[in-house]
């Protein structure tokens, strides 16, 4: 097991390995030479006299510890050598685009229409909408009464994620700002070089806040060919929703009528390319998500990085057995009387 593999060793210091053959040459002329030097000139009429003498296993052993030395040496400059399993670099076409969520945080985002509220939901589905794009870069900003950069775009979704659990209502002015919320995300594409550009806006309201007008964004957003898919979040009809805070923080619900603003959202998606979306509860915002997992997306060229695991280990040891096995037979077996 310790040698499966094979086929993706390299080695670190592959000129090592040249030193071999000039082991296994000096080995056999030294061989040679020794057998000659211990080969007797003495004639004798017949070797009958000596039968019965000697150790037949001894003399094999013997003959073996050459062959033992040359293995150890061999196997110690493998090891010298440095062996790596390795994997070549290799440039592959994959299917990615830069993609910026863009999440409201207003009060009315805790509504309990959606399992816990909007916002955890949004949150859920966005965290699997984000392991469904491997190759994507995204980013991603939040706002309500203004909007915030909490992540941007990366290839990192580790820390997109880690970011994205920390979102939570309070972090910003309350209100709800799609016009600068809409900007800010446009801004974190504006220096992209993927050709493919897409902001997915989530809010469940109607734009009251900011200084940039929802359709001033817009036209931000198509001067530079980005774009957007729109979701209104929000049940039809009535909602338990936020509507005023006790003094201890506690936040007291009431039925509230759902207010979004679909005609300026559809209008946003339709003039920069993308699409409008209504979810009205977690299942389909769920398969919002989904559709849009399944927009086009823009061929790029990625490298493989190239993975290296030392593994030398093994030839180590099994140099390590067979000299402890010489050493063990020269003074023991193989040990010459006094």
């Amino acid at each position: 097991m310790m040698f499966r593999n094979l086929s993706h060793i390299t080695f670190a210091d592959n000129w090592v390995l040249w030193l071999i053959p000039v082991v296994i040459l000096l080995s056999i002329v030294w061989w040679y030479f020794l057998s000659k030097k211990n080969y007797s000139s003495l004639k004798l009429s017949s070797t009958k006299s000596f039968s019965g003498f000697g150790n037949p296993l001894k003399a094999t052993l013997k003959k073996f510890l050459p062959v033992l030395r040359l293995l150890t040496i061999i196997l110690l400059l493998i090891s010298i050598a440095r062996p790596q399993t390795s994997f070549d670099e290799e440039k592959m076409t994959t299917e990615g685009i830069d993609i910026v969520l863009a999440m409201d945080l207003s009060a009315s985002m805790l509504a309990k229409d959606f399992s816990p509220n909007r916002l955890e939901a949004s949150k859920k589905e966005a965290m699997a909408f984000i392991d469904e794009r491997l190759h994507d870069r995204i980013g991603m900003v939040v706002f309500s009464g203004e909007s915030f950069t909490q992540c941007p775009v990366t290839i990192d979704h580790t820390i997109l994620k880690n970011q994205l659990s920390l979102v939570k209502n309070g972090l910003l002015e309350d209100g709800t700002a799609i016009g600068m919320g809409l900007a800010t995300a446009v801004q974190r594409l504006k220096e992209s070089q993927a050709k493919s550009k897409v902001v997915i806006l989530m809010t469940d309201g109607v734009n009251n806040k900011g200084l940039i007008d929802p359709l001033t964004a817009c036209d931000i957003a198509m001067q530079y060919k980005v774009r957007v898919y729109t979701i209104g979040i929000g049940t039809n009809g009535k909602a338990m929703t936020p509507v005023a805070m006790t003094p201890d923080g506690q936040l007291i619900y009431d039925l509230a009528d759902v207010q979004i603003d679909e005609s300026l959202l559809t209008d946003i998606a339709k003039k920069t390319g993308g699409q409008y979306f209504r979810a009205t509860n977690n299942k389909k915002l769920k398969e919002i998500y989904n559709q849009i997992d399944k927009l086009e997306k823009t061929k790029i060229e990625v490298s493989a990085f190239e993975r290296k695991t030392e593994k030398f280990y093994a030839f180590a040891f099994f140099a390590g057995i067979f000299l402890l096995l010489d050493v063990l037979l020269r003074y023991t077996i193989l040990k010459s009387a006094p």
